[in-house]
This record gives structure tokens, sequence and C-alpha cells, in this order.
């Protein structure tokens, strides 16, 4: 008599494609699942395809379009930016309703996990919602930032639960972000830090590593300022440019000129593995304040000095927030200084936590209501 095989629950994974934090955060909970069985489908475009493709080659990938969110140059202009976008943002959910609705018509799916994509969730299957920003900041706070809050918790209580990768209590990396006065309807499940480094013992071989994240023009507008200011020191930096597909940005002629004088090293993108080696034998990092790269230096205990992006709220406020708690050294993007930055961040008193990591506890539980 043949042993029938017991059937894997199959969850499909569809990270946010404004940068690549959604998409890299995920991977630990990609990891995981793959570890008790299930089998993973990861829904995506672009870039953040083409990451998860680098981490996963044997997993399903199905294309997803994604919000394609476009940046301004300046801080007053990406407010706006994003004003003038909602219709499209809108018309992004309800188009990833509809094709999700479709999916799961044509394939057999037992679950669905969304970071940060507001319409894909389901009645029929159980839907889990990630997020470390439940409260929303908006240039100016009251009644506009009101109004975001109760439109983002109507999206939120759509599906069956919350997660939100960071400490329930102090000492936390997010703040006010994922610890509101009020939560959503649904059940909120703190997973505590996520990163898809892993940490080892490593000595130091590079002065400063620079790691460029997000979306453009802000990207390869850092890259500019940390070229220019590489050029007036005798500083050695590594240079980390956040482009899995190895452009749009391509070498401008300083990048080239640096590289050729050994004071600069230069990758385009590095997998988890690599990368996480990389910064370990770093003295400094170099980063935007994007949440996940927060996330991956604590969990590696890495001091840094973060650059919020102009006019990107979220990072502003997590950049006055981490440089209170001692958790990073902060510094605006304009009139950066390479030296004095590292300077100042030598004297900084870094007081680096050692949150608790409950993710996989949160996902047992999960998958035990799934049968």
């Amino acid at each position: 008599m043949k042993i029938q095989q017991p059937v894997p629950i199959r969850i499909l994974v569809a990270p946010l494609d404004w940068g690549l934090g959604h998409a890299t955060r995920c991977i630990p909970i990609i990891r995981y699942l793959q570890e008790k069985g299930c089998e993973v489908l990861v829904a995506a475009e672009g870039k953040i395809l083409e990451l998860l493709k680098l981490e996963f080659p044997n997993l399903t990938f199905v294309d997803l379009r994604g919000y394609r969110i476009k940046y301004a140059a300046t801080k007053v202009g990406l407010f706006f930016k994003i004003i003038t976008q909602i219709p499209q943002i809108l018309q992004t959910i309800r188009y990833e309703k509809k094709w999700l609705d479709q999916f799961l018509k044509a394939h057999a799916i037992n679950a669905v996990v969304s970071d940060n994509r507001f319409g894909l969730y389901s009645s029929s299957i159980p839907s889990v919602y990630i997020t470390h920003q439940l409260r929303i900041l908006a240039p100016g706070g009251g009644p506009a930032e009101a109004f975001l809050q109760k439109l983002h918790y109507k999206y939120i209580n759509r599906f069956q639960a919350c997660w939100i990768p960071d400490a329930k209590d102090m000492p936390n990396l997010s703040g006010v972000l994922a610890h509101p006065k009020h939560l959503p309807n649904i059940p909120v499940s703190y997973l505590g830090p996520l990163s898809r480094l892993q940490k080892h013992p490593s000595s130091i071989q590079y002065p400063v590593l620079a790691l460029l994240s997000g979306p453009e023009p802000q990207r390869t507008l850092l890259e500019d300022v940390i070229l220019q200011q590489i050029s007036q020191t005798n500083v050695k930096v590594v240079l980390v440019r956040g482009l899995p597909q190895g452009g749009p940005a391509k070498e401008n002629s300083l990048l080239v000129k640096l590289k050729e004088s050994g004071k600069l090293s230069v990758y385009n993108h590095l997998p988890s593995e690599v990368l996480g080696n990389l910064i370990q034998a770093s003295e400094w990092v170099i980063a935007r304040t994007g949440y996940t790269t927060v996330m991956d230096l604590v969990h590696l205990g890495k001091k840094s000095v973060l650059i919020p992006t102009p006019g990107q709220t979220e990072q502003e406020y997590l950049g006055k927030y981490l440089k209170q708690e001692g958790i990073a050294y902060t510094v605006s993007q304009d009139g950066f200084s390479l030296t004095q930055a590292l300077t100042e961040a030598s004297r900084f008193p870094y007081k680096l936590p050692q949150p608790s990591i409950a993710y996989k506890e949160v996902i047992d539980q999960w998958l035990d209501t799934l049968g």
C-alpha cells in the first residue's frame, strides 16, 4: 500500500515595492516557512523580484505589478509628489485585490502574507498584513495624520491578522510608528526585529561601508553626495549601491575615478551572506534610515551613521528617535560631511539594544490555525 504524502501548506508572500526593505525583511519569514515544510510562492516585479530570486532561486515566482511610486528630488516636492499619486495608489489597491481574487480561483493557496500591500486580502483564506508603521506621520501632524491612520486601519482591518516587525515593549526600534495609543481591531502580534543576516564573530577589515537603498531619485542623490565626500578625504570606502538588477543607475565619471584610485570598492548588490559578512567586517556603516536597514544593523550590533531621506516623514522621525535612544548616530543629508560625521559618531554614546525575537513563535501559532 502506497503511503500518501501530506500536502504542504501553500502560502503566497507579496512585499511592497517602495524600496528593497519590504522584500528583505520577508526573507527570514520565507526561510522559516520553508523550514516548517510550507510551499512558498512570491508575487512581485522589478527589483523586488530580482532580489528574491537571488535569495530563493527554487521558489515559484509570479508577476504582480507594484505601486511604482515616484519620488521627488527635494524635501518639499516629495509631499506634493505623493499627493498627486494618490489616485494611482488607490487604483493599484483595486488592481491587486482583483488580481488576488483571480489568482486564488486558479491556484490552491492556503494563506496570504502581504507586506504593506493594501489590496492583498481575502475573505476565503487567512490573510496577514505586515507593517512597522501603524501610525503614519504627516507633515505638521494634526487632522491629516489622524485621517491617514484612520484610512490605514480601514485597510488593515480587512485582514485577519497584523504582524509588526518590532519588539512589543521597550527597547524597541520604531517608537510611536508601531506603538500608537490605539491598535487595529484585528489580532496584532509583535514579531521582534527581523533580519535576513547571520551574526558571527568578525575582525574589522574595512573603515567605512556605505549602503544605499530606497527609490530614485533619492538613491542616486545620496550616492552623489557620498562620492563627493570620498573624493575630498583619504578614507577608503566600500559602496553597495542597492541595485540588484545592475541598473538603472550607471557608473558616473567620479565613481569610476574613485574606483581606479583605489579609494572605493563598488558592488551593485550582494546576497545576504556576503552582505552580512561585509557589514560585520566594517568599522562604520553609513546608510539611509530605512527601517529594515535599522533592524539589520541592530541585529549585527553595528554602529552606524544614518541619513534620513529628505521629506520622508517616517525616516525623519526614526532619525530623531534612534539618535535619542542611542541606537544610531543620525545626520541630515543637507551639508553632509563624511569626516565630520565619523568624528561625531566616534564620540556618540551608542546603546544598541538586544530586542527579543518572537517571529518563529508567532508563525508557529498561525500555521497551527491553517491545519
